[in-house]
C-alpha cells in the first residue's frame, strides 16, 4: 500500500511541479488582472458618500388612464436614504426623487400592499426607504 501511494506521488514528478507552477502562473496573472480592472480610487471629494436623508416624500399613486377612481395609500409619505458623489448630492432636491406606486392592472383587492420604486437622478442611488411597502385603499365601487 506505501509503494503504491509513493509511486502515486512520486511518478512523473517534475511534470507535476511545472503543472503547478504553470497553474500558480496563471493565478496571479488573472489576480493582477482583476485589481487592474476594477475603478481606481476617486479622489476624496468624488467618494461615494451616504450623506442626505430626505424626509415627507410623497407617494405617487400610477394607474391606468381608464381607471378614475382615486385609490389612496397609507403612509401618504415616506424617507428615502441616497448616496452619491458629494457635489451631486448636495444640489440634489426633494423633488428630484420619485417615490412611485404601480398599481396598472389592479382592478380591486383587500388588504395590498404594494411595494415602492425609486427613482434618483443620474449619480444617486437610493440606499433605503422607510417604509418599503404601502396599504393601497381601494374606494367602494358605485
Amino acid at each position: 500500500m506505501t509503494r503504491f501511494l509513493l509511486n502515486i506521488v512520486l511518478k512523473d514528478i517534475w511534470l507535476k511541479l511545472f503543472s503547478l507552477a504553470l497553474a500558480t502562473l496563471a493565478w496571479f496573472v488573472v489576480d493582477v488582472a482583476l485589481v487592474k480592472s476594477t475603478s481606481p480610487r476617486l479622489p476624496a471629494g468624488l467618494q461615494p458618500v451616504e450623506v442626505r436623508l430626505f424626509s415627507h416624500l410623497p407617494v405617487v399613486v400610477m394607474s391606468s388612464a381608464e381607471d378614475v377612481r382615486s385609490m389612496k395609500v397609507n403612509p401618504k409619505e415616506v424617507e428615502v436614504t441616497v448616496r452619491g458623489d458629494r457635489q451631486t448630492v448636495q444640489q440634489l432636491q426633494a423633488k428630484d426623487i420619485r417615490v412611485i406606486v404601480d398599481l396598472t392592472g389592479i382592478e380591486a383587492a383587500h388588504d395590498l400592499k404594494k411595494r415602492i420604486e425609486v427613482s434618483t437622478p443620474a449619480g444617486v442611488t437610493y440606499v433605503k426607504i422607510d417604509p418599503e411597502e404601502v396599504q393601497v385603499i381601494f374606494p367602494p365601487k358605485p
